[in-house]
């Protein structure tokens, strides 16, 4: 059997791809901490308190805290993530975030509790719509960060 030397026996791999992966993902992470940080920054921080505590997982002095404190570190961490700064880094750090807001979200779904999800500001119901959106952000997290480790490694 001849085989014709001409046709390659490998599709040519296109290198540029997975950096504007790597690019779109980590922009659309950033203006989404961005956005949630801004939105919570805008309203009063007592409303943020109130959707924090009841999710019934914390007291009231750490719901105040957290409500003080998470929307600037939110947007803090959209900055970074916009700016490509220390990517592996602010990716998982961004990872374990969102894992951890989904799960937070998914447990008081199952508890039945009839609340905001509080990740945009007030007045944004709990249910499969915000799990669904929640989980796909914490996916794509997750993705970036792996992207930005494979990349780096890449290189060296």
């Amino acid at each position: 059997m001849d085989t014709d030397s001409s046709i390659p026996t490998t599709i040519p791999r296109r290198a540029g791809w997975p950096k504007w992966l790597l690019l779109a993902g980590r922009l659309i992470l950033g203006g989404v901490f961005v956005y949630a940080g801004y939105v919570k920054l805008r309203q009063p921080w007592m409303l943020f308190a109130m959707g924090i505590n009841s999710y019934q997982m914390v007291s009231e002095s750490t719901a105040k805290l957290l409500a003080q404190t998470l929307p600037w570190f939110e947007l803090l961490l959209g900055i970074v993530l916009l700016t490509g700064w220390a990517l592996r880094w602010s990716a998982t750090v961004a990872s374990a975030l969102l894992v951890f807001f989904f799960s937070v979200m998914l447990r008081a779904y199952m508890k039945n509790l009839a609340i905001f999800c509080g990740c945009f500001g007030v007045g944004e119901k709990l249910g499969p719509l915000t799990l669904a959106r929640d989980g796909s952000l914490a996916l794509l997290a997750l993705a970036v960060m792996i992207g930005a480790f494979l990349m780096r490694r890449q290189r060296t």
